[in-house]
């Protein structure tokens, strides 16, 4: 499957690390030049100089994806360096946990903004050169907390509502030649993860559920969003692909 993806450009937000850093280092393994953005700069650019010592076929970008000017410039320096983007992976996103009783206003806020506002600005800022060339990718990571996890009304809000934003978009686009698909992993073993007090508990929680009973690798996830951007799904659009191991509930 190497250089399937030759000639498009990549952007892969949130990938300074984890699954969004996995897609990355994945989609520029098939060939496209990659540009990751993320709002942690120095983590961001060390990402890319790790794929890519070069500097010749990766980029990082640093941008808040709930800010549409900084998304912009952030695409418009990729379109310099590179070209018109034609794959967006829409992977920023975070938990902020807590029983709705006891949950702050701005972890509500903060999560749906990321979440769906940072996806809505990342789809404006390429969408309109994606129906110029006639041809786009997009990607957007949802979760198998859409079905609802008790703790988090707010991720798992943003995360149902990403699924229908990817099938308006997969409607309002499909005759431009873009095809727009959400992924929902399940847990995934990720340093975001690993840092948390509770790891440990959550992980044993999910390989209980599993019919596999393990949990997932980033690399995993990121072998179906390269599909996804990739000529075999070309006739694949509006779906959500969960990755969960086969854990729903």
């Amino acid at each position: 499957m190497s250089g399937e993806l030759e000639g498009r450009v990549a952007l892969v937000t949130g990938a300074a690390q984890g699954i969004g850093l996995a897609c990355a280092e994945l989609l520029l393994e098939r060939g496209a030049r990659t540009a990751l953005l993320d709002m942690d700069p120095a983590a961001v650019v060390a990402a890319a100089q790790r794929l890519d010592p070069s500097g010749e076929r990766v980029l990082a970008v640093e941008a808040d994806v709930t800010d549409l000017p900084a998304v912009q410039a952030a695409v418009d320096t990729v379109c310099h360096r590179f070209d018109d983007v034609g794959i967006l992976v829409n992977n920023a996103g975070f938990p902020r946990d807590a029983y709705l009783s006891k949950m702050a206003p701005e972890d509500w806020h903060r999560v749906i903004d990321v979440v769906l506002t940072g996806t809505f600005n990342c789809c404006q800022a390429v969408i309109e050169s994606m129906m110029g060339q006639q041809w786009g990718r997009i990607i957007n990571m949802s979760s198998r907390s859409h079905l609802g996890n008790p703790g988090q009304t707010n991720y798992s809000a943003a995360k149902a509502g990403l699924i229908g934003f990817t099938r308006a978009l997969a409607l309002e686009s499909g005759a431009f030649g873009i095809t727009v698909n959400a992924v929902a992993p399940g847990f995934v073993e990720t340093e975001g993860m690993t840092r948390l007090e509770n790891y440990d508990v959550l992980k044993q929680r999910s390989v209980d559920k599993s019919p596999l009973k393990r949990v997932g690798q980033p690399e995993e996830i990121a072998t179906t969003v390269a599909f996804l951007a990739g000529p075999g799904a070309a006739y694949i659009t509006g779906e959500t692909v969960h990755v969960t191991g086969g854990r729903y509930a």
